[in-house]
């Protein structure tokens, strides 16, 4: 009876197992994640035309970033890959207590990410390198120029960050129903899901960094 109960607790009636309903919402997140993909290929695709258009321009913009800032938030989000991964295992094996643990952990290094993040924007709104709300430039480059980079940087780190933001709502769910016990070895299906969308963000970070902050590393003092 107790085997009967774990194979099929948290299994919707419109499923005929457990099993089922895992492929089908795995299915359903690498189709959205997908659509994520062709979403961030669009402004991918407009960085690379516009780089090309404005290279040098684009290099004296990106020196202005602070790449160590860029490469700590990286190890950030790469540690927090471990602890959604160890989240996910923990899950699988009915550890309710290390599950909770490492989704609390994995929610503290989004939240520094994002702190991070919101430390860079700050002093880009004092060096007055936001576009659009009196933008000024006075290094190498011509100042349209630099302010597009400007505008596909905040367009391109400012959509990460809202996916993050995201990311920590459903971690938040995840977490509350993790207190509640509703996962168990037979059922952990919503943890697995969340943390492909946690990894997929994480991915797209480890593109932007070296496109963002190290197209100008050669001109860093």
């Amino acid at each position: 009876m107790a085997e009967s109960h774990s194979t099929t607790y948290g299994l919707a009636h419109h499923f005929d197992d457990i099993e089922q309903q895992r492929e089908a919402g795995t299915l359903g997140m690498w189709a959205f994640l997908i659509t994520e993909i062709l979403f961030f290929g669009g402004m991918f695709l407009a960085y690379i035309l516009y780089r090309a258009k404005f290279g040098d321009a684009f290099a004296a913009a990106s020196a202005h970033l602070d790449w160590r800032l860029g490469g700590a938030n990286t190890a950030v989000l790469i540690i927090s890959s471990l602890t959604m991964a160890l989240a996910v295992y923990y899950a699988q094996v009915g550890d309710r207590k290390k599950l909770m643990l490492f989704l609390v952990l994995t929610m503290i290094l989004g939240a520094t990410f994002l702190g991070v993040k919101a430390y860079e924007y700050y002093h880009k709104y004092l060096d007055h390198l936001i576009p659009g709300f009196g933008f000024q430039w006075s290094g190498h480059g011509a100042p349209k120029q630099v302010e597009m980079f400007y505008f596909i940087y905040f367009a391109m780190t400012g959509i990460h960050a809202l996916h993050m933001i995201v990311g920590l709502g459903i971690m938040t769910v995840i977490l509350i129903m993790a207190k509640r016990g509703r996962f168990t070895p037979g059922y952990h299906s919503p943890v697995e899901i969340s943390g492909l969308y946690w990894h997929f963000v994480d991915i797209v970070w480890i593109f932007l960094f070296p496109l963002l902050y190290l197209l100008g590393a050669h001109l860093h003092q």
